[in-house]
């Protein structure tokens, strides 16, 4: 099954805001967050890393949770299993956010419906930096 299709995935990238949480980002950049969360700044998006150690990451303080958050996020990129994602897309939705990105291989049914069903637009197992390009 495909979990957003070209119209939503244009949209998120193009339209959702340029405020990105990305979920699972941390100094370590041999991990595939940093390296997307590079691509997401040279596009023009504010990049801010929400991990448990609430690191600054290229030039972006951090945050522990999405709720510490003391700004509007508009998406919400995830970077954790997929045995965790659900969580972090019902605390996607709590803070008002627009837009939901499950990255590749991070896949939750039962989150993209809920996720769905409040509103949000919803891309799951794929990666911004992959369709950025595309566009």
């Amino acid at each position: 099954m495909t979990y957003g299709d070209e119209a939503t995935v244009r949209r998120i990238l193009r339209e959702s805001g340029d405020t990105w949480a990305v979920v699972g980002l941390s100094t370590n950049t041999r991990r595939a967050a940093y390296g997307v969360a590079r691509v997401l700044q040279r596009a023009g998006k504010r990049v801010v890393p929400v991990h448990p150690k609430a690191e600054t990451v290229l030039g972006e303080q951090g945050y522990a949770t999405l709720a510490e958050v003391p700004f509007p996020v508009d998406v919400v990129d995830v970077f954790v299993n997929s045995g965790l994602a659900g969580e972090v897309a019902d605390q996607a939705v709590a803070v008002g956010a627009k837009a939901v990105w499950f990255q590749l291989d991070v896949v939750d049914e039962a989150a993209w419906e809920r996720t769905r069903a409040a509103g949000l637009d919803m891309v799951m197992d794929k990666c911004p930096a992959i369709e950025l390009p595309l566009l």
